[in-house]
């Protein structure tokens, strides 16, 4: 049995998140007490007790969804089952930065000033109204990059994340992805509609936002992981830091290759794979993508316990 741990990515916040492993034991608490420490505010608060709009907003979703990442890991980790167990890490977007601080490739307090300034950069790299993403469901991703270049009519149209076969997500501006919904449609879709995200993330739009990135990471000292990270644009594995460093800048305006990425693993022989944190959208793509892997979600004390009575 081979098991990989994979991290989520926006969409995933929730209010109360992780608060019942913070309650129940002092190692998942200490990651929130970092997370507050190192941005200088009381994230926690927000993430506990805060309304969901401003949980919502990338450059505070960014860091609040790693901070519950970690904080399931580390009660992971005291309950015996750290990374020692996993063969690979892996993350949907900004869950590529949990799972480098889950291998202890950045710190965490790192990883959350990092984020935080991802999150703003992507903000501030496209007015607002200006771009959009839709997913399409229902068309593969040969056919979504296809429906892409042909809506973007000198825009810009990208297939931004391949999550599975059947859902793929393109991001551009706002008329180009539009033209995307309506071919989409026409090329036999299933469904295809607008996303409620506040900007057009991994698309050419984003380059302002990747250049702000390869300053703040320049400052960030990058270490090899513990196990290799099975990189979102690259969908295969990569353990050498500087690689870490440039893919982590490229991966703002590239493509989430996400379905990718997990059939490599399978490739390599991961049978199992555990989504860490919160939410459970990585779990149901993994089913999409490959029915002969085994998925499990730590995110709440309940899920800690039946782990422990399985093993």
């Amino acid at each position: 049995m081979s098991i990989a741990f994979v991290f989520p990515g926006q969409g995933a916040q929730t209010i109360g998140m992780g608060r019942d492993l913070a309650e129940a034991y002092p190692v998942a608490q200490a990651v929130f007490d970092e997370v507050d420490e190192a941005l200088g505010e009381k994230l926690s608060a927000l993430i506990w007790e805060g309304d969901i709009e401003t949980l919502t907003l990338t450059q505070n979703a960014q860091p609040a969804l790693m901070a519950t990442s970690l904080a399931a890991l580390r009660v992971l980790e005291a309950e015996g089952f750290g990374m020692s167990v996993a063969s690979y890490v892996a993350g949907h977007s900004l869950g590529e930065y949990s799972a480098l601080a889950a291998a202890g490739a950045i710190s965490v307090a790192d990883t959350a000033r990092l984020l935080r300034v991802r999150g703003a950069a992507m903000q501030e790299a496209v007015p607002v109204g200006v771009g959009a993403m839709a997913a399409l469901l229902g068309l593969d991703f040969a056919t979504a990059t296809q429906v892409a270049a042909e809506a973007a009519q000198g825009e810009v149209c990208q297939a931004a994340n391949d999550n599975d076969p059947a859902q793929v997500v393109v991001s551009g501006h706002k008329a180009a992805v539009e033209r995307a919904i309506e071919i989409a449609k026409a090329k036999g879709a299933k469904r295809a509609l607008l996303l409620p995200v506040s900007a057009p993330f991994h698309c050419a739009l984003m380059e302002p936002a990747a250049h702000k990135m390869a300053e703040a990471l320049d400052k960030v000292e990058i270490g090899a992981p513990a196990v290799p990270l099975v990189a979102n644009v690259r969908a295969e594995a990569v353990s050498d830091a500087s690689v870490i460093r440039d893919l982590l800048v490229e991966q703002v305006t590239g493509s989430v290759r996400w379905r990718e990425s997990v059939m490599w693993m399978a490739a390599q022989g991961v049978t199992e794979m555990w989504e860490i944190g919160a939410g459970k959208a990585l779990s149901g793509m993994i089913r999409r993508i490959d029915r002969d892997i085994a998925t499990r979600n730590i995110g709440v004390g309940a899920d800690i316990a039946a782990l422990k009575q399985n093993d």
